[in-house]
């Protein structure tokens, strides 16, 4: 019998893992080898200085695909709205474990300011941790109204970000050829961001399909490329209400993807004065809200 526990992959130790398994084909079965996508908690703990010593609190467990956590961590804190800014953050670094080594699956941030993130969530009506797996977007505050209310709706007077149908058909195949661990693993999402003229310029995967999102918000704000009006948003999976409420803290105009989105994924979208496209495949795309950045200002607003 083939033994079930996995070990990390040679081919790429940090994001998969091979597992041996009995593989079936009609009546016959062989001993294999599988890849699988890595999936780790990383602990997200809030560094403060009250009297000189430093204090770790721990603000967030996520599950996510290890990689680029410092991306990962950084877009989580901005689209929860505790750093508005990179300014606003000293340090991302690898925090010790209860053995005292610096451990891959913790991360400690300081604000520059040394207030507490976990103040700053206090402060904003959070009072409990966060424990997020992988397919968790935003766990505190999620309706339409409230998001309305702590982001801005984006401007739709002299928007001049336009673009053929074209470009949004040439995405999906352009996003896939670069996912590089799910072509080995089966089992990743991936979030792409492209410039309005179809050229991508990053792109992340993760177990988690909002994680994949936070990652690319993350980079942008360490960067200090945000906001991100003049750039496309795909993503691999569904659209739901928590991708497009990322997509508008990071002032990005345009969200596709290749599945459906959800109900209130649109009502977001169409309050926050972002174009919404989905089911965008074969040269066929579905648009939601606001259709006039699609084909160019002749197309009639909604």
């Amino acid at each position: 019998m083939a033994e079930t526990y996995s070990v990390r992959s040679t081919s790429d130790p940090l994001r998969q893992v091979s597992a041996r398994i009995v593989r079936w084909s009609g009546g016959a079965h062989v001993e294999d080898d599988d890849e699988l996508a890595a999936e780790d908690p990383l602990e997200i703990r809030a560094v403060s200085r009250d009297g000189g010593m430093p204090t770790r609190e721990t603000v967030a467990v996520i599950m996510r695909t290890p990689g680029h956590d410092e991306e990962l961590t950084a877009g989580f804190l901005y689209g929860e709205g505790f750093v508005r800014a990179r300014s606003e953050l000293a340090t991302l670094s690898l925090g010790l474990d209860g053995d005292g080594l610096p451990s891959p699956n913790i991360l400690d941030v300081e604000s520059a300011d040394g207030a507490s993130l976990r103040q700053r969530m206090r402060e904003a009506g959070y009072t409990r941790r966060f424990a997020v797996n992988a397919s968790c977007g935003v766990c505190g505050k999620n309706t339409v109204a409230a998001a309305c209310a702590s982001l801005p709706r984006l401007p739709l007077d002299l928007d001049d970000f336009t673009l053929s149908p074209e470009v949004l058909y040439a995405l999906p195949e352009c996003l896939r050829v670069e996912q590089r661990v799910f072509h080995s693993t089966g089992g990743l999402h991936a979030a792409g961001l492209f410039d309005a003229g179809g050229t991508l310029l990053a792109l992340r995967e993760d177990v988690g399909r909002h994680n994949a999102v936070d990652k690319l918000v993350g980079r942008a704000l360490l960067d200090g490329a945000l906001p991100l009006h003049r750039h496309i948003l795909l993503v691999s999976g569904r659209l739901s209400f928590e991708i497009v409420q990322k997509a508008l803290a990071a002032g990005i105009r345009l969200i596709a993807a290749v599945s459906a989105p959800s109900s209130l994924a649109v009502d977001l979208a169409e309050a926050g004065g972002i174009t919404l496209a989905a089911f965008l495949r074969d040269e066929r795309v579905n648009v939601y809200t606001h259709p006039h950045r699609v084909a160019g200002p002749q197309t009639p607003r909604s």
